[in-house]
């Protein structure tokens, strides 16, 4: 074998090589960036439910009647008379 040619064949046997481990590498990050896609889009999805949860929650307590009736039962508030009713205009 001439000099050139064992030169040839190690540089391209050192491509293959490093070829393949980067294809390997690049293999590895892809799942471990997939497994963390993953768990994110699962984390997406628990603070949706959960945020839609908030949401009811909150038009129930903002709902008008409960909130009436609060102001009627615990505070003892009442609608004014018709007298105690004061205009007034700028």
């Amino acid at each position: 074998m001439k000099p050139y040619q064992a030169i040839s064949l190690t540089t391209l046997l050192l491509a293959v090589l490093g070829s393949a481990i980067g294809v390997v590498w690049v293999r590895h990050e892809s799942r471990v960036l997939f497994i963390r896609l993953t768990e994110l889009q699962n984390r997406r999805d628990s603070l949706n439910v959960e945020f839609g949860r908030l949401e009811l929650e909150q038009a129930t307590w903002a709902d008008p009647s409960r909130i009436d009736r609060v102001a009627r039962d615990q505070l003892h508030m009442v609608d004014p008379k018709p007298g105690d009713i004061e205009l007034i205009r700028r």
